[in-house]
């Protein structure tokens, strides 16, 4: 059984402030951070860190073919590790040619700290097949309109349908659905479609807010309230006023946040950290989860009052695996917006293409269809995509192969009926707090799953950065 520990990042970068900063907001998130100048110096130190590498984030100062040259020689060098490219120039040019370098994801400066952390997030999460692109494109992205969303699906129509009468209500939504099923896009759709479409719609990642800043980010501070707090910050609710605020993977939400979120959702009033009076403020709420928050509701991991207050209209997203006859139509759509992002000729799929597109499972639902596409139209340039376009997901069905690490898929005699129990009271007779008892879970599920973090969160219905965070906060230390 191996030692648990948090993810490591490989971060490079020539300039000690900008390093600085990534490198806080990477250690707060919960990861180990190794830094570098130069890839040079990266590959060096990387053969001699004491910790694992999970991912590697470059900095690219300029867009020549010098800067992604550097690119390509991470990737010869350490060729399993994913990297995540971060620049100033907001081009999609740049960043297809770091994605031919190999490059998984490219940030353009300034970077939220939430779409770091959630291209961090990405890194750790289930493993993709093979050479999958991760959201690369996700910023360029125009939202759509409802007569724009694809999906012919009776269980996704009829989501549209309830989604499309509420947008017109200033109702509180909650989207259930797996991840990359297209909540945020509903959420954007939604937006679009409503009285507020004016105001500003403000995305909000729960689960890669650290617990002890949830507060301060969504409903802000006053300066000197808290030691770091420099200066006043009127929080993410504030910045929604007028408009809409999107708060997904809303079940990973702290407990003190969950109550504090239920007195702005009754009253329409935030009050930030050290000021002396609230404000008032006008604000759509839409929440969204992968996992059913009722189930969390039970279990005592959220509150009952602020789920009924966010379930107004309950919304659920159908996987795409139940959605077999959009998987063409899709394709199609997509293939279109990504011809226009990266200035190509029309590009199509062929029946050979479609035929192995169908018979995937997609668990990255549609984003992951999307990232396959884009990748393909990468490495094509246009015309018509076939199956041999899609090397990873011919290498998924040609059938499994050996683990090539230990976050392979668990083997079959691994879920066999666990040896251990989980205790629900205590010696004194009484309930046990909740804190204890998901601690001791978390132990019997990494011990069950033999220290397979990603199956670990797979089964425990958390993102990997989620439980990495968890075993800090609760002081798990070891892994079985």
């Amino acid at each position: 059984m191996r030692r648990d520990t948090p993810p490591g990042l490989l971060l490079i970068d020539a300039e000690p402030a900008q390093a600085g900063l990534m490198s806080a907001l990477a250690q707060r998130a919960g990861w180990r951070v190794l830094r570098a100048a130069d890839v040079a110096e990266a590959v060096e130190r990387s053969g001699n860190a004491d910790i694992r590498l999970d991912a590697a984030l470059i900095d690219l100062w300029s867009p020549d073919e010098a800067s992604v040259r550097s690119v390509a020689r991470l990737r010869e060098s350490l060729p399993a590790l994913p990297i995540i490219v971060v620049t100033a120039q907001d081009s999609v040019d740049l960043a297809v040619r770091a994605v031919r370098a190999g490059a998984h994801d490219v940030l353009v400066k300034p970077i939220a700290r939430h779409r770091l952390l959630a291209a961090l997030d990405h890194v750790v999460a289930d493993d993709p097949p093979a050479g999958e692109l991760r959201p690369l494109v996700e910023k360029w992205s125009e939202a759509l309109d409802f007569a724009e969303i694809v999906g012919s699906a009776p269980s996704f129509r009829r989501a549209l349908d309830v989604a499309m009468r509420a947008a017109a209500t200033p109702a509180t939504i909650l989207i259930e659905g797996e991840s990359g099923v297209g909540k945020e896009l509903l959420a954007q759709a939604i937006h679009r479609a409503s009285a507020r479409q004016a105001g500003p719609l403000i995305t909000v990642n729960c689960a890669a807010i650290p617990a002890n800043l949830v507060e301060s980010e969504l409903f802000g501070h006053e300066r000197g309230a808290f030691t770091g707090a420099f200066e006043r910050r009127p929080g993410l609710f504030a910045d929604a006023d007028g408009g809409t605020i999107f708060l997904d993977e809303i079940g990973d939400l702290p407990g003190d946040a969950q109550a504090k979120l239920l007195r702005v959702l009754q009253s329409g009033e935030i009050r930030p950290i050290g000021a002396t009076r609230p404000r008032q403020v006008s604000v759509r709420v839409i929440a969204a989860t992968n996992r059913r928050l009722s189930d969390d509701v039970v279990r005592g991991r959220f509150r009952e009052d602020l789920f009924y207050r966010l379930a107004v209209v309950p919304l659920t997203l159908p996987p795409l695996r139940d959605r077999i006859g959009d998987i063409a139509p899709l394709a199609a759509h997509l293939l279109d917006r990504i011809a226009r992002q990266l200035g190509l000729p029309g590009l199509a799929v062929d029946a050979s293409a479609i035929a192995l597109l169908e018979t995937h499972d997609w668990p990255g639902n549609v984003r992951q269809l999307h990232n396959v596409l884009f990748r393909a139209a990468i490495f094509r340039d246009g015309g018509t995509l076939t199956a041999s376009d899609f090397p990873q997901l011919r290498a998924a069905h040609a059938g499994p192969q050996p683990a090539a690490n230990d976050d392979a898929p668990v083997p079959a005699d691994a879920a066999a009926p666990p040896t251990g129990s989980l205790a629900l009271f205590g010696a004194d007779g009484h309930v046990r707090p909740i804190d204890e008892i998901e601690a001791d879970l978390i132990r019997l599920a990494i011990g069950h799953y033999r220290g397979r973090m990603t199956e670990v969160a797979r089964r425990l219905r958390i993102g990997r950065s989620t439980l990495y965070r968890k075993l800090g906060e609760l002081g798990i230390e070891q892994a079985g």
